[in-house]
This record gives structure tokens, sequence and C-alpha cells, in this order.
């Protein structure tokens, strides 16, 4: 089970990767590059709230899971 654990921190490294990608790539700039206001808006609160409050959570939890941080026998 710890092995499984510690798999599935790389797996949560890996989606806080593809989360930063398309948090920038598909959601940010092209709102911000949009000119309407309404997009200008909801691509800052995407860009610089939501993707590291996004990435950042996922990324410590697979770090904490991948050194078995979360591991039954860790006292």
């Amino acid at each position: 089970m710890n092995l499984l654990k510690r798999l599935l921190g790389v797996l949560w490294l890996l989606l806080s990767v593809a989360a930063a990608y398309f948090c920038i790539m598909d959601f940010g700039l092209p709102k911000l590059n949009s000119g309407k206001q309404d997009d200008l808006v909801f691509g800052i609160i995407i860009l610089f709230i939501l993707t590291p409050l996004i990435v950042s959570g996922l990324a410590i939890f697979g770090y904490f899971a991948l050194n078995g941080e979360y591991d039954k026998n860790k006292m």
C-alpha cells in the first residue's frame, strides 16, 4: 500500500504540471488577450489567484506522498 501511495505521489506531481500548463495556456492567457473587460478580470483571477493555489496544492501533496509522509509505519 505504501508503494501505491508513492506512485500516486508521482501522479499528483504530474497533475500539478498539467494543471499549470492548462491554467496558463488555455484559461488565463487567452482571456487576457481577448480585449473584453469581463474576460480580463477572469483571466487575472485565473492566472494570479487560482493557478498558484491549484498547482501548489497538488505539488505539495504529491511531494509528501512521494517522500512517504503518509506511510502507515511513519511515526
